[in-house]
């Protein structure tokens, strides 16, 4: 934390306004921390199911809809394509989130 810190007040006395401190320092040591964020919120959203049933706009469906819909009527063959891309769109971020988090820096 006093490293973090320490480059803050680097920047501030050496000149670099506020707005530049931010560019320069604060954002790319928050960007690895909102990307995960952004990832956990995009798998989040798309297999929510409760949510998507009770406020959609009627004739409007999601991914996770029409699987349920599916299922419910009894048919698995149709509703299999669907369930494997909801998975996949759900998956392949939580993959490269756990391969890229070997890389992302454990500083500040």
């Amino acid at each position: 934390m006093t490293q973090c810190l320490a480059a803050f007040e680097a920047a501030r006395s050496l000149g670099a306004s506020p707005s530049r401190v931010l560019r320069e320092v604060y954002v790319p040591m928050l960007k690895p921390g909102l990307l995960t964020a952004l990832i956990i919120v995009f798998v989040d959203v798309m297999k929510e199911m409760p949510a998507t049933l009770l406020i959609r706009p009627f004739g409007w469906d999601t991914l996770a809809v029409r699987v349920f819909q599916m299922t419910n009527e009894g048919q698995w063959e149709r509703a299999a394509l669907p369930a494997l891309t909801l998975l996949l769109v759900g998956l392949v971020p939580v993959i490269l989130l756990v391969k890229n988090a070997r890389f992302m820096p454990r500083g500040c």
